[in-house]
């Protein structure tokens, strides 16, 4: 799902680890965000609420989301609700 956001910005050859953080390694912007939450919600339904996740953060927090981080979430989502 990174990777579809990825390809408007013709960076789908950019290495994503669990490491990879969105703002500062990818670049993404908040629209890219939505976009992804969009992705998240079509894949997911709403056992991962991605809104919800972030609005619980700081700004900085919000900066510095790994993919790692982001994946613990989706995990623990679907953990909660039988399906992990």
């Amino acid at each position: 799902m990174i990777e579809q956001v990825l390809v408007e910005y013709e960076l789908d050859d950019t290495g994503i680890t669990m490491e990879t953080r969105f703002g500062r390694d990818l670049e993404l912007e908040s629209i890219d965000l939505v976009t992804l939450a969009g992705l998240l919600q079509d894949r997911y339904g709403r056992s991962v609420n991605f809104a919800e996740f972030v609005a619980s953060m700081e700004l900085e927090e919000i900066i510095e989301l790994s993919v790692g981080r982001l994946v613990e979430h989706i995990c623990m989502c679907l953990k909660a609700e039988g399906r992990g």
